[in-house]
């Protein structure tokens, strides 16, 4: 069989992220039944920061679903959507279209507004939409993981809420990193994941429901994502299903760090080690896909020069390096990489040791770059991006 890696990888792709030394130990204490006393008194203490990190109103229900960030999906839209509702979602690349398929799956009637690819939602374009055919709910992507591209989930929000229609927000690649904001955003569910801004492993996926979306729904037709059931088991202490104590435990660490930092302290690590990548990316004559104003500070979407294989520079990073990178999705398969600093990743040490060996990856292809250049350029935001 195959033996387990001894090796760390530096990992920056879309997720997962690297995990502290903090949170990997954390993965070691001994086990809990997922009813024991102390499981549940680390369950309470996680809602508590998860409301906190969620921004989430008061009266709203934070919890983590055992699941990837799917799982977080999955629950936020079985609980939402009935056969016949209207919805309008907003996709701009791979996963609003899955927010979109899901939503169909479960019944409802999906009018999608389609955004190019690389740009970020237009809140004009998202009223012109709704005076024109109106929704009960809407679908919204804070991150969009294929692109690159913040989406400007504050002002589609607001629109939404003039409409009266319902919101479900995608965060998966913006909790923990960028500002998030259930309360603000009205936001009837907000799911996420536990291995990309956050910092733990995956395997859970953070999700919070507004006191009115629990109020008014009426549970969900599947068992294990039903909001009355998995409340039960977080409030009540009534079986459920049986949660994973080791990924409890990473996740509850990892929280806590997000709050040792500070939401905003943490959020400006971000934004600086991802001005420092653009720079940086920019000396070697390098461009992001979203235009500056649009770029997400998690995933950078890097466009592949002409005549460059991308797949071959990805091999080389892997091979020559331990470094994983991601390739581009859908209609940007080949054209561009995304680079991934979130969580534990997103520090001086990533940026600089990627941008090093991209430049021996596309010096081997024969692509010119100024040697040192990249990590000059990092090296001098660095210094002056706070």
């Amino acid at each position: 069989m195959p033996s387990l890696p001894d090796t760390e990888r530096l990992l920056l792709g879309p997720g997962p992220s690297p995990v502290s030394p903090r949170v990997q130990r954390a993965l070691s204490a001994p086990s809990l039944s997922h009813l024991d006393p102390d499981m549940m008194a680390l369950l309470d203490e996680m809602r508590g920061r998860l409301d906190r990190v969620f921004r989430a109103a008061p009266g709203a229900f934070s919890f983590a679903v055992s699941g990837t960030g799917s799982a977080g999906l999955e629950c936020a839209v079985s609980n939402l959507v009935r056969p016949g509702v209207h919805v309008a979602a907003v996709v701009a690349g791979y996963f609003g279209d899955r927010l979109a398929q899901v939503c169909e799956r479960w019944g409802a009637r999906v009018s999608r507004i389609e955004v190019p690819w690389g740009r970020a939602a237009d809140p004009e374009q998202f009223a012109r939409a709704l005076r024109a055919e109106g929704a009960d709910l809407v679908t919204l992507v804070h991150a969009e993981t294929s692109t690159g591209v913040l989406h400007p989930v504050g002002d589609l929000a607001a629109v939404a809420r003039e409409h009266g229609a319902r919101i479900i927000v995608d965060a998966v690649t913006s909790l923990g990193a960028h500002p998030v904001d259930a309360a603000a955003w009205g936001a009837d569910a907000v799911y996420s994941c536990s291995q990309k801004g956050l910092g733990a492993p995956s395997g859970l996926a953070p999700v919070t429901f507004s006191a009115e979306a629990l109020d008014r729904g009426a549970g969900s037709q599947s068992f294990y994502f039903d909001i009355r059931l998995l409340r039960a088991y977080w409030t009540e202490r009534k079986y459920h299903h049986t949660i994973s104590a080791p990924l409890v435990y990473a996740l509850a660490e990892a929280l806590a760090a997000v709050e040792e930092e500070g939401l905003e302290a943490r959020w400006a690590r971000h934004r600086r080690h991802h001005s420092a990548l653009a720079s940086g990316l920019g000396a070697m004559g390098l461009e992001l896909l979203p235009p500056e104003g649009e770029r997400l500070w998690t995933l950078n979407a890097v466009c592949v020069p002409d005549g460059i294989d991308e797949a071959a520079v990805r091999r080389f990073l892997l091979t020559q390096f331990n470094i994983e990178i991601g390739a581009g999705l859908g209609p940007l398969a080949g054209r561009i990489w995304r680079v991934g600093l979130m969580g534990h990743g997103s520090s001086a040490q990533s940026v600089l040791v990627f941008l090093s060996a991209l430049e021996r990856a596309l010096r081997d292809q024969g692509y010119p770059v100024t040697p040192g250049a990249g990590t000059a350029a990092a090296g001098d935001a660095l210094a002056t991006v706070k």
